[in-house]
């Protein structure tokens, strides 16, 4: 004998559009609570990693670590993306060349390459110089604390190895406190170094940068 079917399913039967209406509802429904259930279940595995990580296993009276699975390396950035979007943002840029030294710097370079070629002709003179550069260090938050930073001349041995870092100030430079530590810095670094640091005020006279700089022909490698 067969059965009659339901009132509601005829009249959904008959209605196909608020047949379907129903069904995605009913999908849509589901699909809200598998992915409810799923984010529990996760937060429960994570739970129970943060447990493992956290803890240890006691045996013998001694804590027996669990296992941890190694953790995936962080993937580099993308240095060819990187360069590209640095390509784009140089390409819509204006650009202008500038002197490598100012004024006094110049004249100071001036006075040490002639010093040079008559005392150590063996000897050069190199403008802003990066620390980075001429420096090496096996403490990375060290190396990055004076990778940037840059002595105004440098001289350096026929080898190109530095020798001693010369800095020209100006009146009233050491009067930031700023100014004072980055000095101090630069000056630490190339100590440990073993790299001769001298400063020479914008006010020396060619003659007294001359014995300077015959100081530290005399001394040599520091």
């Amino acid at each position: 004998m067969m059965r009659t079917m339901p009132t509601e399913i005829s009249a959904l039967i008959d209605k196909p559009l608020l047949l379907a209406l129903v069904l995605a509802v009913g999908a849509a429904i589901g699909v809200g609570a598998e992915r409810i259930v799923e984010g529990w279940k996760r937060t429960e595995r994570r739970e129970r990693w943060r447990r493992r990580k956290g803890q240890g296993r006691w045996a013998g009276g001694k804590a027996k670590l669990a296992s941890v699975a190694p953790q995936p390396k962080p993937k580099p950035i993308n240095a060819v993306a990187t360069a590209a979007e640095q390509l784009r943002v140089v390409m819509e840029a204006e650009f202008s060349a500038r002197p490598l030294l100012n004024q006094g710097e110049r004249r100071l370079l001036t006075v040490l390459d002639k010093m040079l070629a008559e005392d150590s002709p063996g000897w050069r003179a190199m403008g802003q110089v990066s620390l980075g550069e001429i420096l090496a260090s096996p403490d990375e938050a060290a190396f990055f604390a004076v990778n940037s930073k840059r002595v105004d001349l440098l001289i350096v041995d026929a080898d190109c190895r530095p020798l001693h870092a010369v800095e020209m100030q100006g009146k009233g430079h050491h009067l930031s406190d700023t100014t004072a530590a980055r000095d101090a810095v630069k000056r630490e670094a190339l100590r440990r170094a073993g790299i001769g640091y001298v400063e020479v005020v914008s006010g020396d006279t060619p003659a007294e940068v001359r014995a300077i700089v015959r100081k530290l022909v005399g001394q040599g490698r520091v």
